[in-house]
C-alpha cells in the first residue's frame, strides 16, 4: 500500500493491520508471523524506512503477540509497504467469503468512510481553506479516529466467534478493504443465487459530507477502506446474540442489511438507508 500518513510508525501499524486482518477474515485465531515487503526510493531518509519497520514490529509484537519473521526490500520510485501474514487453525474452523444464505443478517464492525477522511487529513496540510466550512477540530477529531481504527486489529471478531462451542451460524465472513463495503459484498456473493440489502451505513463523522465534497462514492458504498472492518453474514436468529457478544468484548458492531434474492450477486443500498455517525471505537 502507499503512504496515508506522514508519520513512519504510524504507516507501519497501518500496513500490518491490513495485512494480518487478510488471515483473521478467514477465522484464524492467530497469527504466526508477517513477512514484510518494504518498497523504497533511493533518496528516501533511511529513518523513514526504519520507523516504518518499527511501526510494523511494534503491532506485531504489542497488539498481536506476534512477531516480523523475515521480509523483503526493494528499491522504487514510490514507497510500498505490505506483506504477508500466516496462521493456523483447523480446517473445519475457516469461514468462506461466499457462504451467505437468504435471510441471513449482516454485521459490520467498523464504520465506513476512511478514503474520504483520509482525503481531507492531506487537504488540511496542503489546502487548509478549501475546507474551511469545517470545524478544524471536529475534522482533526474524526480524522484521528481513521487512524484509531486503521490500527486497531479484527482479532478480537475472531475471538469471539472461537468462544462458542459451535460457530456454524456464522456463515461467511470478509474483511472491507480496497474494493469499499459494496464491492466486498459481492464477492461474498460469488456462486450463489443472492443478493444484499444495505439498510444501515455506520460512517466516521463527516466522512458522508466530505465524500460529497471530495468527489467520493460514499452513497453507494464504493469508497475504498483501508484495514477495515468484518461483513459477517449471520443467521438471523443468532444475530442479536452474536452482536451483544461482540459488543461485551469490545468490538462495536452494527446489523447493517441482510442478504435476500432480490437479483443474483447484486448489492442495493436501500431508498430509505439510515446513516449513523460514529465518532469512538
Amino acid at each position: 500500500m502507499t503512504p496515508i500518513v506522514d508519520e513512519p510508525d504510524i504507516m507501519g501499524e497501518i500496513a500490518a493491520c491490513n495485512v494480518t486482518n487478510d488471515i483473521f477474515a478467514l477465522n484464524v485465531p492467530e497469527i504466526s508471523g508477517m513477512l514484510v515487503f518494504l518498497a523504497i526510493p533511493i533518496n528516501m531518509p533511511i529513518e523513514i524506512a526504519e520507523g516504518i519497520l518499527i511501526g510494523i514490529k511494534n503491532f506485531m509484537e504489542k497488539k498481536l503477540n506476534s512477531q516480523v519473521v523475515g521480509g523483503h526490500t526493494i528499491y522504487s520510485a514510490w514507497p510500498l509497504t505490505g506483506g504477508e501474514a500466516s496462521g493456523f487453525a483447523q480446517k473445519d474452523d475457516i469461514i468462506p467469503k461466499n457462504g451467505v444464505k437468504n435471510g441471513d443478517k449482516l454485521i459490520l464492525t467498523k464504520p465506513i468512510g476512511l478514503q474520504a477522511i483520509m482525503a481531507a487529513y492531506r487537504v488540511l496540510k496542503d489546502f487548509p481553506d478549501f475546507l474551511e466550512q469545517y470545524s478544524q477540530p471536529e475534522l482533526k477529531k474524526s480524522i484521528d479516529f481513521a487512524i484509531k481504527l486503521m490500527t486497531t486489529s479484527n482479532q478480537d471478531v475472531v475471538k469471539t466467534i472461537h468462544s462458542y462451542e459451535d460457530f456454524s451460524f456464522v456463515h461467511a465472513m470478509s474483511d472491507v478493504t480496497g474494493f469499499g463495503l459494496a464491492g466486498h459484498l459481492e464477492e461474498m456473493l460469488q456462486h450463489s443465487n443472492l443478493s444484499a440489502l444495505i439498510t444501515k451505513t455506520p460512517s466516521i463523522t463527516l466522512s458522508k459530507s466530505l465524500s460529497e465534497e471530495l468527489g467520493y462514492s460514499f452513497d453507494d458504498c464504493t469508497c475504498h477502506e483501508t484495514a477495515g472492518g468484518m461483513i459477517i453474514s449471520v443467521d438471523p436468529a443468532r444475530t442479536e446474540d452474536f452482536s451483544d457478544k461482540l459488543t461485551r468484548n469490545g468490538v462495536r458492531n452494527w446489523i447493517i442489511g441482510e442478504i435476500d434474492k432480490f437479483k443474483p450477486r447484486t448489492v442495493r443500498v436501500s431508498d430509505d438507508v439510515q446513516n449513523v455517525e460514529v465518532s469512538y471505537l
